[in-house]
């Protein structure tokens, strides 16, 4: 149960992360220093052992952050936050079993529109709340995470009408961490939002090899990001979501807040010669469209244009 006989909120207290990138490490960084013991990372094999030699480093300082071995049982977190990339998000699921208990809270900040929808099939969708997370700037390399805006975390139910006790404990937490956020009423058209901005910022930028600051000041660049962006709200609309040309200006507010000279994740994959999410960006957008009969010629080129770039990657 969630609240104590007084009918007060019960704490969170112990928060595991799987999936220590930009993202990860970013968010352990300010959980550890509300309270260096409420934060472990969940990891397994090879990754298990870098992370616990190397560690993480965010804004040039060390985090001892403890790593529970995914192949050993350790006790289950109160809340578990999901930021690994969408080709290691079935692994993860299997990786993570340890750590979610009756009353575990899951949080998925990954890229994308489904992977609420994976992880609530193994473990149960009462254990999810959706999220995403929005103006972040972190910048990832090797063990190295740099980051200078935090942006926000939008979670909540699919509805949040009035807050769930489920979502007052997170809320909870993430104001005594100092971690900015917002409860929208709608949380699907939130993710819809925040998954335009992934198709068009994040594969336009890889394809570019472009900084934010590239789309801040370049027209070019911005034409294709909104062209993707659209095709994006042209199947939003086709599925009764309530997207639109105004959520591209809201994207604007939040691009200017960036530093010029930060990188998508895209980009960093691009950059790094790691493997992108292409597939769940492009890939998705494609797939709905034939499905429901809206083109997406924008995205298609993006699709392959990415590919290209990655399998040059694998053979220089």
């Amino acid at each position: 149960m969630s609240e104590n006989l007084s009918g007060s909120t019960i704490p969170i207290k112990r928060i595991h992360i799987i999936g220590a990138g930009a993202v990860g490490a970013a968010y352990a960084s300010i959980f550890y220093d509300m309270s260096p013991g409420c934060v472990s990372f969940i990891a397994g094999g090879e990754r298990f052992a870098r992370l616990r030699r190397e560690g993480v480093i965010v804004n040039n300082k060390n985090y001892p952050i403890p790593v529970l071995n995914s192949q050993e049982p350790f006790p289950a977190a109160d809340l578990l936050i999901v930021t690994v990339k969408h080709h290691h998000l079935d692994q993860a699921i299997g990786e993570m079993k340890s750590g979610v208990g009756p009353d575990t809270i899951i949080i998925s900040l990954m890229n994308g529109i489904d992977s609420e929808e994976r992880i609530g099939a193994v473990y149960g969708v009462e254990k999810i709340l959706y999220a995403t997370v929005v103006g972040i700037d972190a910048l990832r390399e090797e063990n190295n995470v740099i980051y200078t805006t935090q942006g926000k975390i939008f979670f909540g139910e699919e509805r949040n009408p009035i807050l769930s006790d489920r979502v007052r404990r997170v809320v909870d937490i993430f104001n005594k961490a100092g971690i900015i956020h917002e409860i929208p009423v709608d949380m699907i058209r939130i993710l819809w939002w925040k998954f335009m901005i992934n198709v068009g910022i994040n594969q336009s930028s890889a394809a570019l090899k472009g900084s934010y600051g590239v789309f801040q000041t370049s027209r070019e660049a911005q034409s294709l990001m909104e062209a993707s962006m659209r095709e994006v709200i042209d199947l939003a609309q086709k599925l009764a979501i309530d997207l639109s040309g105004q959520d591209i200006e809201k994207w604007y507010v939040v691009l200017a807040s960036l530093s010029p000279t930060g990188k998508t994740s895209m980009l960093q994959d691009v950059e790094a010669g790691r493997k992108t999410e292409v597939e769940m960006l492009a890939g998705k957008i494609i797939e709905l469209g034939r499905r429901h009969g809206v083109p997406t010629p924008v995205n298609e080129h993006l699709f392959d244009t990415i590919k290209k770039i990655e399998a040059l990657n694998r053979n220089p």
